[in-house]
């Protein structure tokens, strides 16, 4: 339930200096790191420029479905939308391009596009194929609006939080608010060896790295 208190959405209409403005309209910070780390990743994977590379997020859908959800409803509603791009345009382009595409994709799933999905997979049952199979995909979980380190079960505040081996593939990244708080994030990187060595000698993306374990 702690994390309802980070959720954006409450609040689309924002007042700024006397002015009404959509939340809608601006590039989210989380959405600025997704693209960083998009081009980061494939500029380390030394992609041919033609090749299509995808970018996963998973999206909240309580608060996109019309009626909403209840704040109590118990179980995960969420969507898994892909943003994609050639290598090439992606790295041609300055960063701002590539957060205005995510950004853009994440606005526009609505309500319809969220029922459109269910109606597919209830023609269609499948599982979600997880991994990384064309080698040029990124797939985000989790997110900074997790309350991760409030939580306490008798021993003090955490000291780091891990997700563990599970559904662990090249190209999966959890993301998690920064213990220091501040705005800071945690990411959990998984990436082949070569393409991790890549992106460490990257300073494109390490001038925003505090710490790399």
């Amino acid at each position: 339930l702690g994390k309802l208190c980070n959720d954006s959405w409450k609040s689309v209409n924002v007042e700024t200096n006397g002015k009404v403005r959509n939340s809608n309209d601006e590039i989210s910070s989380f959405q600025s790191l997704c693209a960083q780390l998009w081009r980061s990743v494939t500029r380390a994977r030394k992609l041919e420029p033609t090749k299509t590379t995808t970018f996963r997020m998973a999206v909240n859908c309580r608060h996109r479905l019309d009626p909403k959800l209840e704040p109590y409803y118990f179980g995960n509603a969420i969507q898994s939308i892909p943003t994609f791009a050639s290598a090439g345009e992606l790295l041609g382009k300055d960063l701002s391009w590539a957060a205005d595409m995510l950004h853009k994709n994440v606005v526009a799933h609505n309500n319809d596009t969220v029922r459109k999905g269910v109606a597919d997979w209830e023609k269609q049952p499948r599982l979600f194929p997880l991994g990384n199979a064309d080698g040029a995909s990124i797939t985000m979980g989790s997110s900074p609006r997790f309350p991760m380190y409030n939580n306490d079960f008798g021993w003090g505040r955490p000291l780091a939080v891990r997700s563990g081996r599970a559904n662990k593939f090249d190209g999966k990244i959890s993301a998690f608010p920064g213990r220091d708080g501040n705005g800071s994030v945690d990411l959990e990187v998984v990436l082949a060896p070569d393409t991790m060595l890549e992106v460490e000698n990257d300073p494109e993306i390490m001038q925003y790295v505090s710490e790399f374990l």
